[in-house]
């Protein structure tokens, strides 16, 4: 069923079953978001993210956390992230319906906030811990060991030089694991995503060398450690405290980028702390996207859009 989402004045293709809504939509108009909501069950849990689509087009998925297997996962795909598009296609489902919605975890995005306060009023709303607030202090991490990379590479650059002036043949340095000091920066990248118990003996000795030639990458890998460990933490007021105490070190500390992490966390303190009430991450939305990714790398590309979301619809709604 396809219709003009600025015509339509009621939602067709409703009916009562144990409360569920279920329609069809799909927007034929360039001028207001597209939304294709195939058996659009309001389920208690719901997920909301973003997926490139065709030619870097972003569009946000609203998915169900309830739903086994693969129909029924997708229940809204609307294009663009701007909170003025997300709430002018999900005013159109009934606030009565809207309300029964009692669980959101959504990316550290203010534009799907209030959308998703907008819409989902009686909603507790979770910013994903593992996808997004675990990933931004793994970048911290990863960004000081950039920083250090760079300069290690116009150290080399300027050694070189030095020694062609003088006529004289450049020799690296090679540390103990046979790696120069770029080699080493460049090949730490997967170690310092991983806790030290994982690490494989090489892995270690890499990992050794790293942070005694770069303490501040060891510093700052000892941030983000601590930082995952708090998600480990059961009891949710000692994991509150220990979140303050983390924002607190983090301020003081001289890493600029763990710094911002800290602010990045009181500003969506709520939402981040709703995690440890009641555990939920956004695994399912990111899974989801993954499956709409080979389904679209299958595709080879994506000419019609219309086409791509219709059968979309017929794989996932």
């Amino acid at each position: 069923m396809l219709m003009d989402i600025s015509n339509v004045t009621s939602l067709t293709d409703s009916r009562s079953d144990s409360g569920n809504f279920e329609s069809t939509l799909m927007s034929s108009s360039d001028l207001v978001p597209r939304m294709t909501a195939a058996t659009f069950p309001l389920r208690p849990r719901r997920s909301l993210d973003e997926v490139s689509l065709s030619q870097g087009e972003l569009y946000t998925i609203l998915s169900s956390r309830d739903r086994p297997g693969r129909n029924g996962k997708v229940a809204g795909v609307i294009r663009g992230t701007k909170a003025e598009d997300l709430i002018k296609v999900l005013a159109l489902l009934p606030e009565s319906l809207r309300e029964k919605v009692k669980g959101v975890t959504l990316a550290m995005s203010m534009s799907m906030v209030k959308a998703a306060q907008w819409a989902f009023p009686q909603a507790a709303l979770v910013t994903d811990r593992l996808f997004h607030v675990e990933r931004l202090s793994a970048d911290a991490v990863q960004q000081a060991r950039i920083d250090q990379r760079w300069n290690e590479i116009d150290r080399e650059a300027k050694a070189i030089i030095k020694c062609k002036k003088q006529g004289m043949k450049y020799k690296p340095i090679i540390l103990t694991n046979g790696d120069t000091p770029k080699q080493l920066l460049a090949r730490s990248r997967y170690i310092l995503y991983k806790m030290p118990h994982q690490w494989t003996k090489s892995q270690t000795h890499r990992a050794y060398l790293l942070f005694q030639l770069y303490p501040s990458i060891e510093q700052a890998y000892r941030f983000h450690r601590d930082f995952k460990n708090i998600y480990k933490l059961e009891d949710v007021q000692k994991a509150k405290t220990s979140l303050v105490e983390w924002i607190k070190r983090a301020q003081d500390s001289s890493i600029a980028y763990f710094q911002s992490v800290a602010e990045s966390l009181i500003a969506h303190w709520e939402r981040i702390v709703a995690f440890f009430a009641n555990r939920s991450t956004n695994a399912h939305a990111e899974s989801l996207n993954a499956q709409i990714k080979l389904f679209r790398s299958n595709l080879r590309v994506v000419t019609d859009t219309k086409f791509f979301l219709f059968r979309l619809e017929k794989f996932y709604a």
